[in-house]
């Protein structure tokens, strides 16, 4: 069994997840809309420029989940599911994913994005686990607004992915990794098969220097 892994924003799904659920909170009047439009906007555009102030964005994204009823967070994040995700899942994606599980692989997502807000696309895709940014509750269940552990970005993503793989009992033979984003090349430098998946301008340049394979999802 070998390991498939696979980033999923703008990879498995046709866009952001962390981003278009800000959007979503932006639509739903949960948060101050000119303020943390404007500032999901220019994390966003960090992020896509390689120069994401990781700390300081989870900072600001994480503080909605604080602020807002944990039972209200399961309605609205139902809603996102049903308004948002469900236009970016892609067909080709879930015909990846059913070539991997035939082969026999096991189906690895890795993203920076926190477990909120990606573990029910995550189980919409039908992969085998999931190594995301992990989220501190307090005694009664609510986010405090805090990360627990490594936060799975960039070079934390082969730390986190070290962790999982000392307790699966598998290993990086043969493995294989899908990534769109230049954030993403220390992983990618360390499977056996890195594979970029519609990549933003960088990661295509090394791509391309390195003779990975590069891949269309969309359409």
């Amino acid at each position: 069994m070998a390991l498939a892994i696979f980033d999923l924003d703008n990879t498995l799904i046709n866009g952001d997840s962390d981003h278009a659920w800000g959007e979503f909170l932006v639509s739903r009047g949960m948060v101050d809309a000119d303020y943390f439009k404007t500032m999901n906007d220019r994390f966003y555009q960090d992020y896509q420029n390689g120069r994401l102030d990781h700390g300081a964005y989870l900072e600001f994204a994480l503080k909605p989940l604080a602020d807002i009823a944990a039972d209200k967070l399961r309605g609205l994040h139902d809603d996102f599911m049903t308004e948002v995700i469900s236009p970016m899942l892609q067909p080709k994606a879930f015909a990846l994913l059913e070539k991997h599980r035939r082969a026999g692989d096991f189906l690895l997502v890795i993203t920076s994005t926190n477990r909120f807000v990606v573990e029910p696309i995550c189980k919409k895709l039908g992969v085998d686990d999931l190594i995301a940014t992990e989220l501190e509750t307090d005694d009664n269940g609510r986010y405090t607004g805090r990360t627990m552990g490594t936060p799975s970005f960039k070079e934390g993503k082969i730390t986190r992915l070290r962790e999982w793989l000392d307790t699966a009992r598998l290993d990086m033979g043969g493995s294989s990794f899908y990534s769109d984003s230049i954030n993403d090349l220390p992983l990618l430098l360390e499977v056996d098969r890195p594979i970029a998946v519609d990549p933003d301008e960088p990661l295509k340049q090394q791509a391309l220097s390195n003779g990975w394979k590069i891949i269309s999802l969309r359409g």
